[in-house]
């Protein structure tokens, strides 16, 4: 089974093509959008022991010559030197800028790679070949690449679309169930942004989904994919309802800065843990009853989730830290952060009109569960 979805954004138009068992007929879908019978693959140290065999021995039957780069597994890859190291390595390949460049791996390689093949060149073509969960139903589609800053996270960047993402079910199954859930919190967060009726679909199906069910797996990412390809054809470059997607990112992007981006949280855990902050304070605003934020943390714990900061290993800085923290989030305007509140599932919207003082209260009263 295999469903595509289509991103229209004129010369930049792209699709996502879903299903299983793509990555073993990858050459069928790159091959097409290739100038010379050549790419160059980037990947990393995990993923390239799981899935580059299949990559390479797809590549070489079809008469394409295939390079590679294998980098460290994990969010302390996405920095300023292995952008470099990225970048230096791919001008050693003589890629150029028609070329393909091919991101195998997670978002943090998704990103970094696309990011890469924004500035090489002043633009190289790369296509997404996300095996993450959350980089299927999120990072692989829409265009923003970026490396972390030691201030914040995805601070360093661009938006620069990919020529295709192949997303390859399968490879979920290597995932460690906490990889898993990570990225399943991207996929709740699509539900509580704009689709209620998906929300209601992934309470019933969701603990099929992380028990491998494949045709459930490609609905659910399909059902993702379409919602952010949308919005990103009416908001590019995030002027106004592409932050939509940034739900739970404000408090996740401030606790990912405070866990100083390790293990300790994986991004998806602090994207469920931040929904659950959002939908509490928009409660506590009077934007959505309590039993908004109670039906929330129930999926979240039914599925075995994060849904708390003391579900945070380790010490965390006090809430006013924390809000410092936030000030550095993309979405701060003239000094105004902006925060994706919600009047109930499926109805978030962007304002800036959020006091400080009950963030501050939401926050100490999680970290008072600690």
């Amino acid at each position: 089974m295999t469903t595509r979805v289509h991103v229209p954004l004129g010369e930049r138009a792209y699709d996502i093509e879903i299903g299983a068992g793509l990555l073993t007929r990858a050459a069928d879908f790159v091959k097409p959008h290739l100038e010379r019978s050549r790419v160059a693959i980037v990947t990393d140290a995990r993923v390239a022991e799981l899935h580059l065999a299949s990559l390479l021995s797809s590549c070489k039957s079809a008469g394409i010559d295939a390079s590679y780069l294998s980098l460290p597994a994990g969010e302390g890859t996405k920095n300023w030197a292995h952008l470099q190291e990225v970048v230096e390595w791919l001008i050693s390949e003589k890629i150029e800028r028609n070329d393909t460049v091919l991101a195998l791996g997670g978002g943090v390689i998704g990103d970094l790679v696309g990011f890469a093949a924004a500035i090489l060149r002043r633009g190289v073509r790369f296509i997404q070949m996300p095996t993450s969960l959350l980089a299927q139903v999120d990072s692989s589609v829409g265009g923003k690449t970026a490396i972390n800053s030691p201030l914040g996270k995805n601070l360093i960047g661009a938006f620069y679309q990919p020529k295709l993402v192949l997303a390859d079910v399968l490879t979920l199954d290597s995932l460690t169930p906490r990889d898993f859930l990570a990225g399943y919190g991207e996929v709740v967060k699509y539900g509580l942004l704009g689709n209620a009726d998906f929300f209601d679909w992934l309470e019933q199906n969701g603990p099929d989904l992380a028990a491998g069910d494949v045709e459930k797996r490609i609905e659910a990412v399909r059902v993702s994919c379409q919602m952010k390809a949308d919005i990103v054809v009416r908001d590019e470059t995030e002027q106004g309802e592409r932050a939509l997607l940034n739900l739970g990112h404000t408090f996740c992007h401030a606790l990912e800065a405070a866990t100083g981006y390790s293990e300790r949280l994986l991004h998806g855990e602090g994207v469920a843990i931040g929904c659950a902050l959002a939908f509490e304070t928009s409660a506590r605003l009077g934007l959505c009853s309590q039993e908004e934020p109670s039906r929330v943390r129930a999926h979240l714990k039914a599925m075995g989730m994060k849904t708390d900061l003391a579900d945070i290993p380790g010490d965390l800085p006090p809430a006013a830290e924390l809000i410092g923290l936030m000030y550095q989030d993309k979405k701060v305007v003239e000094g105004q952060l902006r925060f994706i509140m919600a009047r109930g599932i499926g109805k978030a919207f962007v304002t800036d009109d959020v006091s400080s003082e009950v963030v501050e209260d939401v926050l100490k009263d999680a970290l008072a569960r600690v």
